[in-house]
């Protein structure tokens, strides 16, 4: 029997992606709100330091 390995191989790479999605969504819920915190910091130390000169 001959099969179809282009769908086979399609088939593996949505799963990929979709893994891939499923890691970068868990990151975000935990570490979004460090994050968002660090780059409030740093704007604000950017801001005061633009400020002063």
């Amino acid at each position: 029997m001959l099969r179809n390995k282009k769908g086979q191989g399609m088939v593996e790479y949505i799963l990929i992606i979709v893994l891939a999605v499923i890691v970068v969504i868990a990151g975000v819920k935990l570490f979004g709100k460090n994050v968002q915190k660090m780059f409030s910091n740093a704007n604000e130390t950017i801001e005061s330091e633009a400020i002063n000169q």
